[in-house]
């Protein structure tokens, strides 16, 4: 297995430098590096990696604050498949109703997420509580959705890129199936890049809604919303409380005592930054100091997540299927390149974020919104349209030979059922794609999938 990637030469022979790191300062080299899945960037700091793989792959239990309710223990026990870091088999339950025209969260019985898991009977100060489970299904929801989890191999590249590299690859695409570049509100910013800032908009590429706007945001989400594990970080000085509620059954997130019980085994903020910090005032020796960190396990993630190389892919032979499949793809009337890109020139790394600058990589998306029709899960934000509702990500398909469950709700393990899922009627703009690759000849479908089948 071989992993195509291009990267500053000075990072090749272990002379990182400043230097290096400004882009377009020093020429590119190709060359090809024996990546195996679940490597490291060039040039990773491998006991700080080994400290944040063991974070992420930890399971956690009730005494370190897990629950009220969750989906799962740790973050490696859904992200596994092929390297810890990869997609999941887990399918994790969406849920809401339209109100008016409009998607309703259902914030106030826990929506649009539903944990599936609760830690059951606990016992604090004497009290004996419960944590409940959530309804199933919720009272009043109509709309149902899965989602599957993703794959985090190679992302600390596209989390370096700047929001301008998603609007180049907006216009670079025909009206027809243009995506929408999603600029978010950043509620937690990553520390390591300066150009980043609490309540900031950057460009949502994480996610099947490109909702996140980066890594670090990501992992705190996650830990709270995935393990109940609620945590406080550190901005410039600054409390940043932006996951620091529990989420109970059924009820909008709060850390209030209900009939004498707190949240969980562990009452008010699980980790909390702050208060190891005098409100982020103080350095670990306790000297006055505007502290600027992620909380501890937030941190490891993200360094986890951000140095993980890209996924390796296999060598295509000159007039192979896979090579013949390459150039369906890319071809004009299939138009699979035309959302699942590889733009040389965009798909760059910078350095913000702490990931090696120069990298050039292919992950196969743009990382847009696109209106995917009825293959739209139909979750949105509150107050979205419907037309919103429908939109989803482009998947990166780097990657993709080690997956089994495929689209955004693992509904099936066959390639060519999950192209022609893209067929979403007519406002899907997945639809002619679909309909093309189902008018190829059975020999042609073959050899698009055996070019899928090399990434």
């Amino acid at each position: 297995m071989i992993g195509y990637v291009r990267v500053c030469t000075m990072a090749l022979v272990g002379a990182w430098t400043a230097a290096c790191s400004g882009e377009g300062d020093i020429a590119d080299t190709d060359f090809t590096e024996q990546f195996a899945l679940g490597d490291t960037l060039p040039g990773t700091d491998p006991a700080h990696f080994a400290e944040a793989r063991d974070a992420f792959a930890a399971s956690e239990n009730a005494a370190d604050g897990l629950g009220p309710i969750f989906n799962e223990r740790g973050c490696g026990t859904c992200h596994q498949n092929g390297a810890l870091g990869g997609a999941g088999q887990q399918v994790e339950a969406r849920f809401g109703r339209l109100v008016n025209g409009t998607f309703d969260t259902m914030a106030s019985v826990g929506g649009s997420l539903r944990q599936l898991f609760g830690i059951g009977g606990f016992n604090v100060g004497g009290l004996n509580c419960n944590s409940g489970t959530d309804a199933n299904p919720p009272a009043g929801a109509t709309i149902f959705a899965g989602r599957l989890t993703t794959p985090l191999f190679g992302l600390g590249l596209v989390d370096s890129l700047p929001d301008s590299a998603f609007d180049t690859l907006a216009s670079r695409q025909p009206a027809a199936i243009r995506g929408i570049v999603n600029r978010v509100t950043t509620v937690l910013p990553n520390t390591l890049d300066p150009e980043q800032a609490t309540g900031r908009t950057r460009v949502g590429r994480f996610g099947w809604k490109a909702g996140v706007p980066n890594l670090g945001q990501f992992s705190a989400d996650a830990y709270l919303n995935e393990m109940g594990i609620t945590t406080t970080s550190c901005i410039n000085g600054q409390v940043n409380s932006a996951f620091a509620l529990e989420t109970r059954a059924n009820r909008a997130n709060t850390n209030a005592i209900i009939n004498g019980c707190p949240d969980d085994q562990v009452p008010g903020i699980d980790d909390s930054l702050a208060a190891e910090t005098a409100n982020c005032t103080q350095n670990e020796d306790g000297e006055p100091e505007a502290v600027h960190e992620l909380q501890d396990d937030v941190a490891f993630f993200t360094f986890f997540m951000a140095h993980l190389a890209p996924p390796p892919r296999t060598a295509i032979s000159p007039g192979s299927a896979a090579d013949r499949g390459r150039t369906l793809f890319n071809s004009a009337s299939l138009a699979c390149s035309g959302c699942h890109r590889s733009d040389a020139d965009v798909f760059r790394s910078r350095s913000n974020g702490g990931v090696p600058a120069g990298i050039v990589f292919a992950p196969f998306s743009d990382f847009l919104l696109h209106d995917m029709g009825t293959l739209g899960d139909g979750i949105g934000n509150q107050g979205e349209s419907v037309a919103a509702t429908r939109r989803m990500r482009t998947a990166p398909l780097w990657g993709l030979r080690s997956r089994n469950r495929l689209l955004h709700d693992g509904r099936t393990t066959d390639r060519a059922t999950a192209i022609l899922a893209h067929n979403g009627g007519a406002n899907g703009q997945g639809t002619a794609s679909a309909n093309a690759f189902n008018a190829l000849t059975s020999a042609q479908k073959q050899d698009l999938l055996a070019f899928l089948n090399t990434l």
